[in-house]
């Protein structure tokens, strides 16, 4: 069984890793792609206030000084039970919740339609339910990333301690049948809740109820099968806590599901956004001067904004290196060199992708940097912010062009993943307005 090895460092290799939380090595179960309904748990509005004030995004879209300055406020944020200073101390803080009535449970198992919107249009619509954890044997559940320890030790830990799932992991599937007629049924009428955050965009809550429509849903979802467009690291901290209960001689429950949002990319297509590199160790002008050794070297405008219109011009494989004076695009690796860096016995398609040439070529081979997180920070999905970083630690930005959803597809089909935050698939779930307990 899967289970994380409290002695792996923190620094394994993330393939290996990958394989041990996701089962790569089980059986298949026979189990097919299902949702089920659970009884939510909800922020009462009577108690909390403005809902958009109580929840926020996910945990790993949320920077430090946000959650000291949440957590300094106090009330019933959901920060403090995603990311609260001890695990324990989420704990305490949810049955406290629950105690006073800030936090009710529905009386009916349900799924929930979830949408958010804007002012123009429906950018996503899903359900939001249990989704039962399968091997990968099993070819239901696709992951397309890697993960890394010390992320599913952080949720593991903080889902053992509070016995909830606290937010949602984000799911695509094709389906086009009967259970997104269903969804986009249930969002013609009244909604349980709408909430409108500071972004202008509107989050909106939908309970199904009645057993033969959940029926119907599970008729239509169980020969599909659905990609993790984000929540990589929750969704092993689910199968490991699965795991630990069946060592245990635990038979069938909770710990068998986790809490998920499935989206029919059919019908609501999602959005698929770069995440950029900066090397904070790595300066400017050595990065040009070496990468000029692969890539051909184009000095582009100062202007960020105009530079990254002409990196999503290029041919591909093509990168934006900002830090210095003025941004440089790389484009035309040298074939020879290239062909070098990619012979690593993945296929075709996973070697054409713009993230794995920059890990092999240009990380390893023209930089000789060590893929580490702290030697090449991966958490920007805004331009400007890398190249902010970059200037402030007088190291390298990274500006990638995105992946073709079709291309993440095709690579998670296969069995393989790409390389570790090449996607940022949105809009993400709003975190905090429904909960699942695993007791």
């Amino acid at each position: 069984m899967p289970t994380v090895n409290d002695d792996l460092p923190l620094g394994a290799d993330a393939e290996e890793f990958s394989a041990r939380v996701f089962g790569a090595a089980e059986p298949p179960s026979g189990g097919g792609l299902e949702l089920a309904p659970f009884r939510g748990v909800r922020f009462a509005p009577e108690v909390v206030g403005d809902l958009a004030a109580v929840t926020t995004p996910p945990y790993d879209l949320i920077d430090d000084a946000e959650v000291r300055r949440l957590l300094a406020v106090g009330g019933h944020n959901i920060v403090r039970l995603i990311l609260p200073p001890t695990p324990e101390q989420a704990r305490d803080t949810l049955h406290e919740w629950l105690a006073q009535g800030a936090l009710t449970t529905d009386p009916e198992p349900s799924l929930y339609v979830y949408e958010v919107a804007d002012a123009r249009k429906v950018l996503q619509r899903g359900l939001i339910g249990a989704l039962a954890l399968r091997a990968e044997a099993d070819r239901v559940v696709l992951p397309h990333e890697n993960v890394y320890p010390g992320p599913v030790r952080n949720r593991l830990a903080l889902m053992t301690a509070v016995q909830a799932d606290l937010e949602p992991i984000f799911l695509v599937y094709e389906g086009d049948g009967d259970a997104a007629d269903i969804v986009d049924e249930t969002a013609g009428g009244a909604p349980l809740l709408s909430v409108r955050t500071d972004d202008g965009l509107e989050h909106r809550l939908w309970r199904i109820t009645e057993p033969h429509l959940h029926a119907r849903i599970a008729a239509d979802l169980r020969p599909r099968r659905a990609l993790i467009a984000d929540g990589h690291h929750r969704y092993a901290a689910y199968r490991t806590l699965q795991a630990r209960h069946r060592a245990a001689g635990d038979g069938p429950g909770p710990w068998d599901h986790g809490l998920a949002l499935l989206v029919d990319a059919r019908r609501y297509p999602p959005h698929l956004g770069a995440i950029h590199r900066v090397l904070p160790d790595l300066p400017p002008h050595v990065a040009v001067d070496r990468a000029a050794r692969f890539f051909k070297v184009t000095p582009m405008p100062p202007d960020l904004g105009e530079a990254a219109a002409r990196l999503a011009d290029a041919p591909r494989p093509a990168f934006l290196l900002a830090g210095g004076d003025r941004p440089h695009l790389l484009t035309a690796p040298d074939p020879r060199r290239l062909g070098e860096a990619m012979s690593c016995g993945h296929s075709p398609r996973w070697r054409g992708l713009d993230t794995a040439v920059l890990d092999r070529l240009l990380i390893e081979r023209a930089w000789n940097v060590p893929e580490d997180e702290r030697s090449v920070e991966v958490v920007h999905h805004d331009p400007a912010a890398a190249l902010d970083r970059a200037r402030r630690t007088g190291g390298t930005a990274v500006i990638l062009n995105p992946l073709e959803v079709e291309d993440v597809l095709a690579v998670a089909d296969a069995g393989e993943r790409v390389p570790r935050k090449s996607t940022s698939f949105g809009p993400k779930p709003r975190t905090g307005l429904v909960l699942r307990l695993l007791h």
